[in-house]
């Protein structure tokens, strides 16, 4: 583990990472247990080293997170999967539906059925990006704050839905797949619901009950110190685009359900050994009903083989599972999903073993196979022996 993420920090171009693969609390002795950790590189270039207890931006690897808080409310019964979305958020009450998912905005018909709970969380709702890049729905998407999250751009969150809620759906609810706005969505609606915040929201669903203190969509201050600047690519070097105190330092406007929060290696462990040890905590108590935690790891319907997001797995909710193997880091049954900063979890139920990866370099071209694959092979590796 050491070798692999010495190796990205020499090789593939990323300042820093903490990696690991680790087994659930209580099966943490002998060779099938235990953690295999490694850490390398800087928090920040020509700054102090990364850290086990580095705090990143996790962008993506936040649709995991919420929606395993929106099943914690349905398991108290506040929700239900097959509840339309309009009690809650009644912008979306009389959707219109694009004739062609790249044609003009104008050029829609009504929606047949209303959007439901779970179709938010399945990203199956219409309101989200297509593979047709660049297409005018896309434009207006990236022109509302859907992509990378960016809490200084913002807006906040009633303002936000009134102007998504104006766009067109790219198919009828439930008929299709489009990425990521179905997840900043279903934030909205969870907060809703709840009367609070989506951090309120999450801290008594998830992070409370599962120790996750270093999780929330902003930097405490205590945080800042140990916190990793955020990089994106530009000819043959790096430019920081959010500094160790920068727009996560503050008070966000919107809090981004697909993409907003930051964390830590050991949080997210927490997460994943949750996801692989029957929705239990460490102490043992039930974070989440094994129903609701069975439907999460549950393959989706059949989607697109060429979508470009996808690849070749099937969406849940929250997150994708591998139902094809074609890479040595395909595993069928794995359940989690990549974020754009440069970070990743995965759980593996067979082996109940969790991945996780935090850089802080953006997601952007083919050298990110070669800084996350031997990490996600090796996963792969031990649970195909399990």
């Amino acid at each position: 583990m050491q070798a692999i993420a010495d190796e990205a920090v020499r090789a593939h171009g990323v300042p820093g990472v903490v990696a690991a693969i680790a087994a659930p609390d209580d099966d943490a002795d002998g060779d099938a247990g235990g953690e295999e950790v490694g850490v390398a590189g800087e928090r920040r270039i020509g700054g102090g080293p990364m850290e086990r207890g580095t705090v990143v931006r996790i962008a993506s690897v936040t649709k995991p997170i919420v929606a395993a808080a929106a099943l914690v409310l349905v398991d108290r019964g506040v929700l239900r999967l097959d509840d339309p979305v309009t009690p809650w958020l009644p912008e979306l009450a009389s959707p219109s539906v694009l004739r062609a998912p790249d044609g003009p905005l104008d050029d829609v018909r009504p929606a047949e059925r209303p959007i439901l709970v779970e179709h938010l969380l399945a990203l199956r709702g219409g309101l989200g990006f297509t593979p047709a890049f660049g297409s005018p729905l896309w434009q207006a998407l990236l022109e509302l704050g859907q992509g990378p999250p960016d809490p200084a751009a913002a807006l906040p969150l009633d303002d936000w839905l009134a102007r998504i809620a104006a766009l067109p759906l790219a198919h009828e609810p439930g008929e299709g797949w489009t990425y990521n706005t179905g997840l900043d969505l279903a934030g909205a609606l969870l907060a809703r619901v709840a009367g609070t915040s989506l951090g309120a929201v999450l801290d008594n669903t998830v992070l409370a009950p599962l120790g996750m203190r270093e999780t929330g969509f902003r930097l405490r201050p205590d945080q800042v110190p140990r916190a990793a600047a955020s990089y994106r690519a530009e000819g043959d070097g790096l430019v920081e685009i959010d500094p160790p105190d920068g727009a996560w330092a503050r008070e966000p406007r919107f809090e981004s359900g697909a993409g907003g929060l930051v964390s830590t290696l050991d949080d997210l462990l927490s997460f994943g050994r949750m996801l692989v040890a029957g929705g239990r905590a460490g102490d043992g108590s039930q974070v989440l009903s094994e129903a609701s935690l069975g439907r999460m790891l549950t393959p989706g319907p059949p989607t697109d083989p060429t979508d470009p997001f996808l690849e070749g797995q099937s969406w849940t909710l929250g997150g994708a599972v591998d139902v094809v193997e074609r890479h040595p880091w395909e595993v069928r049954g794995r359940y989690g999903w990549v974020g754009g900063s440069g970070t990743a979890l995965y759980a593996y139920p067979r082996s109940r073993r969790v991945a996780v990866w935090l850089t802080q370099r953006e997601l952007a071209g083919p050298d990110d196979a070669e800084r996350l694959g031997p990490l996600l092979a090796l996963a792969a590796e031990r649970e195909r022996a399990a």
